[in-house]
């Protein structure tokens, strides 16, 4: 059940993205506008998970889910009630608060409840779990609300009005799963959650991190300006197709990380990195021949290596850290990670004020792959005898 909840709380989080082209076509804004959209829901998803995001280990589990369902439906209503560009930013930011407080929170009472019916069995099943709730949500978002927007009347309206639903029958849900934190008193003095960088493998964890942050770039890019890119230059304007490539680069994320769950650390990051190269090295040929099949055939080879890689980059973190630092560290490389979706597609936008979309997409291909070469050879050179599983 808590997967489920979790499930629509991160589906949710993506429904505008195939109807961005909708928006820019009523409202004829500029794809520079769109980044700045994106970069709102990121910025709420960052300061909510890093000022927040910790503080159910104090005040429980529950009463941080329902704050987040509540968050995220008062969203779903600013969208619907206020339809202007200033709504679409202020609606993205209130989601992104609500995403922060989800994902660390139903990640960790997943683990607990697992660990109370089936002591013996270990972790793997709550985070397979758990990366099929989070990936595969965030793959269903632009699905349903691509699909309705395909056949609704108010395209721009339905897909809210139905998540309004899912997520007021998740807050009942939520009522009747257990709390797994036994409450303190008196509660510890509120902090912000801290960053904490291991001293001992320092290169190889900021390695890590700029990793985690190239590969976020890429599902900015797919989340961001690639349904405008498919409408405009590949001239499919379908709000359904849009959803489905969407669905598959998310989706083909989810597949992966279950995947290679089984593989060391070491082997994870060096078979991301590698996907993500070919990936985006198809995505960018797709661009400048235009392609649809080549185009979706890329995404899904380089979400697979985002997917992978990020696996990867928390477990080497995590192998590196303190045990009492351990979640201290792990903030940093979500930093970083949703640092690479904010950054990277504000400078597609603004770069798009006077070039091209292609000639814009193919400069942050290079830098992608740019990035990737360097930490590949960083991790060859001077850090592979560190990346342990």
């Amino acid at each position: 059940m808590l997967a489920l909840v979790f499930a629509i709380a991160m589906a949710f989080s993506t429904i505008p993205t195939p109807l961005y082209a909708s928006y820019q076509q009523r409202d004829g804004f500029s794809t520079f506008m769109i980044t700045v959209v994106f970069a709102a829901y990121s910025i709420g998803v960052i300061g909510s998970l890093f000022l927040a995001g910790h503080i159910s280990d104090w005040f429980g589990r529950r009463p941080l889910l329902l704050a987040a369902l509540v968050t995220e439906s008062a969203a779903a209503l600013i969208f619907v009630a206020w339809t202007a560009l200033p709504g679409l930013i202020l609606a993205r930011v209130v989601t992104g608060i609500g995403v922060g407080l989800v994902t660390a929170t139903a990640t960790a009472q997943m683990g607990e409840l697992n660990s109370i019916a089936r002591p013996n069995t270990g972790r793997t099943r709550a985070e397979r779990a758990a990366v099929a709730a989070n990936m595969g949500g965030l793959a269903l978002g632009p699905l349903i609300a691509g699909l309705l927007a395909q056949f609704v009347v108010h395209p721009l309206v339905v897909p809210y009005l139905l998540f309004l639903v899912l997520l007021i029958i998740a807050v009942i849900a939520v009522l009747v799963v257990p709390e797994t934190v036994e409450l303190t008193n008196p509660r510890p003095s509120y902090r912000p959650q801290r960053v904490s960088v291991p001293a001992q493998g320092r290169p190889l964890y900021y390695t890590m991190a700029i990793a985690a942050f190239a590969s976020f770039s890429i599902l900015g890019l797919f989340t961001s300006v690639a349904p405008g890119f498919i409408a405009g230059t590949l001239e499919h304007s379908s709000p359904l197709l849009a959803g489905t490539v969407t669905f598959l680069v998310f989706g083909s994320a989810a597949v992966a990380q279950i995947a290679a769950s089984g593989l060391p650390a070491a082997r994870q990051v060096k078979l991301g990195l590698a996907l993500m190269a070919v990936g985006i090295l198809i995505v960018t040929t797709a661009v400048w021949w235009p392609t649809l099949a080549l185009f979706i055939v890329g995404g899904v080879i380089a979400g697979s290596g985002v997917g992978v890689l990020f696996k990867g980059a928390l477990a080497t973190a995590a192998g590196l850290a303190l045990p009492q630092a351990r979640g201290e560290t792990l903030a940093g490389v979500f930093l970083a990670a949703y640092a690479g979706l904010v950054v990277p597609v504000l400078g597609i936008g603004l770069a798009t004020l006077e070039f091209p979309l292609r000639s814009v997409l193919l400069g942050f291909a290079a830098g992608v792959l740019l990035v990737i070469a360097a930490v590949s050879t960083k991790i060859r050179r001077s850090c592979a005898g560190q990346v342990r599983a």
